[in-house]
């Protein structure tokens, strides 16, 4: 089970007023639970992972076995939340040199529809000239102008190789149950179709088909994902007592942190296995609270490799930051140092000693050294990198993203600022309605 400590915060706050939270913590339950807050038609998310059933879980193991059966390559199409959990998990579970290997268990993972480069783009489709590839389209609109681009060659490509049949079977849409371009493109074209439920936001969505599907595909189990998740959601359910709710403490003290003026969380990582970990942490966060002028901005480093450039500000630079280390206990092979004669590197003392031993001392003493240097430090601790300790961990952050955005006082669900971008990017493209706007963004150009 995950565990958090907060003790190496206690220099800065008090665990008084850690504690004196309990109050804002239950009514932030309290609202979730009974969907009396803001945002309250997109908590689809709360109790998902109990609600998934067996026969679902079927269905998309199924869907997959198709897609691993037919695809060397599989490409996920979507942006932010509609890929960012599959990948966090995805890279969290994978060989870091699978992609290399000649001989492959599942098929390729590829990401697309996240970025509008031309030479990304390009150079995928090169690749894919001689692949037996699939695609997943993950949009809930259809008309996400990232995605949408990418799919729209894709499905061309994929139609052109490999023919309509074979294309009506590698080609997968998540999507809305009814509407939009997705939905109707989906119906017309007899793709297999699954839903992203209309009451759970994209950031939160790690656990339905949008993180399921590929992460099966993948040839990783869903099914402990699941149970992890699960049994996170018990340990974080409103019944728990303040105490022993690791969502509730961290929902609090990084609250109260804020409080005390530290703006900005660091994600730390000793594996650079869940770098996409946080990556998907920082658009839960920062697209869940950074409303209304107000939010805790959410940065992330990769350990021991960014201590080598990013160390020194942590050290010594602003002293506006925290730290959330992430420490997985156990690895999943063992390495020793080995002895060497001539020792001009002078490491024959850690000779006999595992990797790992070497890395939890860094970890060690960077947390010293840096609660020293001023920064207040959580830990969680994950038993290893498997299912279900990354099942249980995208939980945690969800329900405690959840009770802190209410605690802070936004809707941690709406991302109204997203909206804004795209209506420059429309404008100065000249799409049909958008005319006046054109006209505006012309006379300020």
């Amino acid at each position: 089970m995950i565990s958090l400590n907060i003790e190496k915060t206690f220099g800065f706050i008090s665990k008084a007023s850690v504690a004196a939270y309990e109050a804002q913590v239950k009514a932030a339950q309290e609202a979730l639970e009974n969907g009396t807050g803001k945002g309250n038609d997109f908590l689809g998310w709360l109790h998902l992972p109990s609600s998934i059933s067996q026969e679902h879980l079927a269905d998309l193991k199924a869907t997959a076995q198709v897609m691993r059966d037919n695809c060397d390559v599989v490409i996920v199409a979507g942006i932010g939340g509609s890929y960012l959990g599959a990948r966090a998990v995805i890279e969290a579970l994978s060989n870091s040199f699978t992609w290399l290997q000649e001989k492959k268990n599942a098929p390729v993972m590829i990401y697309a529809g996240h970025n509008i480069s031309e030479d990304y783009l390009y150079e995928l489709t090169e690749f894919l000239k001689d692949k037996k590839f699939g695609v997943i389209n993950i949009s809930k609109s259809g008309t996400t102008t990232e995605t949408a681009l990418a799919f729209r060659l894709l499905k061309k490509q994929c139609e052109n190789q490999r023919g309509k049949d074979m294309a009506k079977k590698v080609i997968v849409a998540i999507t809305d149950a009814k509407k939009g371009a997705a939905r109707i493109t989906a119906d017309k074209e007899g793709y297999k179709s699954f839903i992203i439920p209309d009451n759970v936001g994209g950031r939160f969505s790690v656990l339905t088909p949008v993180g399921l599907l590929p992460i099966a595909i993948a040839g990783f189990d869903i099914e402990k994902l699941v149970a992890g998740a699960v049994a996170m959601e018990k340990a974080c359910g409103k019944d728990v007592p303040f105490a022993e709710n690791p969502a509730a403490i961290y929902a609090a003290t990084r609250n109260e942190l804020y409080k005390n003026g530290k703006k900005i969380e660091i994600l730390v990582n000793y594996n650079p296995k869940l770098h996409y970990v946080s990556e998907w942490w920082k658009q839960l966060y920062g697209e869940s609270e950074g409303k209304e002028n107000k939010g805790i901005f959410p940065a992330a480093v990769d350990f021991s490799t960014d201590l080598h450039s990013m160390g020194q500000w942590i050290q010594e630079g602003e002293r506006t930051i925290y730290e959330t280390v992430i420490s997985v206990e156990k690895t999943q092979h063992s390495l020793q140092v080995p002895s060497d004669e001539a020792n001009l590197d002078g490491l024959n003392f850690l000779a006999g000693k595992h990797v790992d031993e070497v890395n939890k001392m860094a970890e060690l003493g960077t947390q010293l050294a840096h609660v020293d240097g001023g920064v207040p430090n959580m830990r969680i601790v994950i038993p290893a990198l498997n299912e279900e300790s990354i099942g249980g961990l995208l939980y945690f952050f969800e329900i405690a993203c959840g009770i802190s955005g209410y605690i802070l006082g936004v809707n941690p669900f709406n991302q109204p600022g997203v909206e804004a971008y795209k209506k420059n990017m429309f404008a100065l493209l000249n799409k049909p309605g958008y005319e006046e706007e054109s006209k505006a963004i012309q006379a300020r150009l």
